[in-house]
């Protein structure tokens, strides 16, 4: 009998069965203490909801739309590095859950499945996240595979100029392929889904960059490349040149401080996502929901405004809506959901958090997603901080 899936936690259970350990820590960590992590999800906890009562709650709708565009509901997937290992051809799996539900899905730079094989694989246009590294030559190269592809939206990452530190990644030796460690056979054969149809798939590494970088040729090769080469010289000068370049929909993605906000709306940003990058970097900064009110309160209507880091449930999705958020994205929900059931279990995950958005929504006397408000929650007064 199949199981039954209620919520997301469900969903992260039958994920840590499944998925081998060295994926499933990569995936459910962040760095150092983990504190970010952490409180991107206990933060929204502290936020509650209120109820309405005596409301008209037919024809209710979670649509929205997102750079000009409808969506089912609002929310978006992250990108996420190395999908792929989390399920085999995971990048295309997702993409395809996500165009049949009518929500965007964004290619990590640091994908398994290249911008090429999502794009012969996906049946509607995605959006493309893009690392600012060293090699000019590669960034500019894969700005023009994007393009090449009809990417609808470059979204364009700030915050990981340098690398945060994650304790489990470095104790498990993560790599995409695994090494063939005797540690990591013995777990790998208690996956036998996951490792059949590694087997069957030629999608194991980092295919945007193996074949795209000269020099590249292994494993030892690929490692040594990605270690060297994020850009801390990354400024808004770079920015600007990306976005002339690029010409398109343009989505600054790391944006935690106000300061930063105004100068993202400066230099032309379409929108922008409130994140700490699930926690995964800066250790010890607030939660992307507690930075999110006073960024949308700097920017105005200038430009759009999501926000990503702690999305665990239809109910976190209205709250960051009442706190001013255009849309979402989901990182870790969705991958819970493909490494239990692959693009099934992508889908299972939207489902569930439309379902229980709707169903709070109607309980908060709301028939529409876009009529979100901050009246409908409630907020400790130090919610932001009362910082010296």
């Amino acid at each position: 009998m199949p199981p039954v899936i209620t919520c997301i936690d469900d969903l992260k259970q039958l994920y840590k069965k499944r998925t081998p350990k060295m994926f499933y820590d990569y995936c459910e960590s962040g760095s150092y203490t983990e504190q970010t992590f952490k409180e991107n999800t206990t933060d929204f906890a502290k936020i509650r909801l209120r109820q309405r009562v005596a409301r008209d709650l037919t024809g209710r709708s979670t649509e929205v739309s997102m750079l000009g565009a409808p969506v089912t509901m609002p929310v978006a997937l992250s990108p996420v590095g190395s999908t792929g290992m989390q399920w085999p051809d995971g990048e295309i799996k997702a993409a395809r859950a996500a165009a049949a539900f009518g929500v965007p899905f964004t290619l990590s730079t640091m994908s398994i499945c290249s911008i090429e094989d999502v794009a012969a694989h996906s049946p509607t246009p995605f959006w493309f996240q893009l690392y600012v590294m060293k090699d000019e030559d590669f960034v500019d190269a894969i700005i023009e595979r994007a393009r090449a592809a009809k990417c609808s939206a470059l979204v364009l990452t700030l915050d990981l100029q340098i690398m945060g530190q994650r304790h489990k990644d470095l104790k498990n030796g993560l790599t995409s392929p695994p090494r063939l460690t005797i540690p990591n056979i013995i777990n790998m054969a208690t996956k036998p889904a996951w490792s059949l149809g590694m087997a069957r798939t030629p999608r194991r590494t980092f295919r945007n960059i193996v074949g795209h970088v000269k020099g590249v040729t292994d494993l030892a090769d690929l490692t040594k490349w990605a270690n060297e080469q994020f850009d801390p010289m990354l400024d808004w000068g770079k920015v600007r040149r990306i976005r002339d370049q690029w010409g398109g929909k343009l989505i600054l993605k790391g944006i935690l401080d106000a300061d930063d906000a105004r100068m993202a709306a400066e230099v032309g940003a379409d929108a922008m996502i409130v994140s700490n990058h699930g926690g995964r970097q800066l250790d010890g900064a607030l939660s992307s929901i507690r930075a999110l009110p006073s960024i949308v309160k700097a920017v105005g209507e200038q430009t759009e405004v999501y926000m990503d880091s702690g999305i665990r449930s239809g109910q976190d999705v209205l709250k960051a809506l009442a706190l001013g958020a255009k849309s979402t994205f989901i990182g870790r929900s969705f991958i819970y959901g493909l490494g239990a059931m692959g693009q099934a279990g992508v889908t299972k995950a939207l489902e569930v958090i439309q379902k229980e958005l709707d169903v709070s929504m109607a309980l908060c006397g709301v028939q529409k997603a876009s009529d979100i408000s901050r009246e409908h929650v409630l907020v400790p007064k130090d919610f932001e901080g009362d910082w010296a």
